[in-house]
């Protein structure tokens, strides 16, 4: 697992699939509320002024030198559920995105969120 520490040195890191074809650059990090532990990245990606961030979860994700390789492939990523670069992910959108992964969504006891940036 990756260790939330690093996260502050992750921005801007290209993010590669599981082939090394690259899918984009590292935005953010988003964590798991109950955990506070790295679960999801957003991922910059499209034209110079077009871009969009597209969410892809870090589940056995790993760090190398100047990228970060998801275990997704870089077409399930680029149809993944994504925010506008200057947008706040809507707390109703978490489940979708969740879903395109086939992953099982947790919201808290009284509904609170999955995932908070950080």
């Amino acid at each position: 697992m990756i260790q939330p520490a690093d996260v502050r040195e992750w921005r801007d890191r290209d993010i590669i699939d599981a082939e090394g074809h690259k899918i984009g650059v590292l935005e953010s990090i988003y964590v798991d509320t109950t955990t506070d532990e790295p679960a999801m990245a957003t991922v910059r990606t499209g034209l110079p002024t077009r871009h969009r961030l597209m969410f892809v979860p870090l589940d056995d994700a790993i760090a190398g030198p100047g990228y970060l390789k998801v275990a997704y492939a870089k077409a399930l990523v680029k149809t993944a559920p994504s925010i506008g670069t200057d947008d706040v992910l809507p707390a109703e959108d978490e489940a979708a995105i969740f879903k395109h992964y086939g992953l099982p969504y947790e919201p808290g006891a009284a509904g609170e969120r999955q995932l908070a940036r950080r």
